[in-house]
């Protein structure tokens, strides 16, 4: 069985794979202060840790992604895969700076199965990124606060609005605070996907599919007017992808 992580500024995910495909998957808070061993108390309750024979990890956490790794070496005996440069991906990457496309960036283009169309990834993370992939090449991204981001800057920015949990108001327009910045930051996100879905089309000139991923497209996917799939696993089945690519 083979333990892969998606490790992200907000939630660690962590999935299971039987080679072929996504069995279970888990998530934890992001904690940089927490040790190897902490992490290692939360997760292995969950996962069959003497069925794991490989590990591959994701991260745009450096400081994660080190006590992963020695969490992989300590207890499991296994020297992880870790996304990043000499890493077999299949990938082609026309951005101005290739290096510095984020390993959660990648594994959800490689993901994308774009043979007859090419796909825009929206991944709704800590960051809400669009991924235009076209012939497993990324051709272009576009990067904007997540929610989460918005909500903090709101509150820490304002004297009398309050912290609010992310839920959908029965209306656009409120009537009260908390559902007033509600519908902002669920309503307007929706909107802003719909929105950047046209302005990419008429640059692109051509049609794609579009597939949401990440923590909050379960919420944001019913909000929006365009046609598209959601995939929660992408990166962490871009990642089991990358995995065969290397390893034997």
């Amino acid at each position: 069985m083979i333990l892969l992580f998606d490790v992200g500024n907000t939630t660690v995910g962590f999935g299971l794979s039987d080679g072929t495909k996504i069995i279970d998957s888990f998530k934890l808070n992001t904690e940089v202060q927490k040790t190897a061993d902490e992490y290692w108390i939360q997760m292995r309750s969950l996962i069959p840790v003497e069925k794991i024979e490989s590990i591959a990890i994701s991260s745009v956490v450096p400081r994660i992604t080190e006590k992963l790794r020695e969490i992989a070496i300590k207890h499991f005996k296994i020297e992880p895969l870790i996304v990043g440069p000499g890493v077999k991906t299949g990938l082609n990457v026309k951005t101005d700076h290739p290096r510095e496309v984020g390993a959660d960036l990648i594994c959800d283009a490689v993901a994308v199965d774009d043979d007859h169309m090419p796909t825009l990834v929206v991944d709704l993370g800590t960051a809400i990124k669009y991924i235009y992939v076209k012939h497993k090449t990324i051709l272009g991204v576009i990067i904007t606060p997540g929610v989460a981001i918005s909500i903090k800057a709101l509150v820490g920015n304002t004297a009398l609005l309050p912290d609010i949990d992310i839920e959908i108001p029965k209306k656009v327009l409120g009537t009260n605070t908390i559902a007033c910045m509600q519908s902002g930051v669920t309503y307007g996100v929706a909107a802003q996907v719909d929105g950047l879905i046209e302005r990419i089309r008429d640059e692109v000139k051509e049609d794609f599919n579009v597939i949401l991923t990440g923590g909050l497209s379960e919420t944001i996917a019913p909000l929006c007017k365009h046609p598209l799939k959601r995939d929660p696993d992408l990166v962490l089945k871009g990642l089991l992808q990358i995995y065969h690519r290397n390893v034997k």
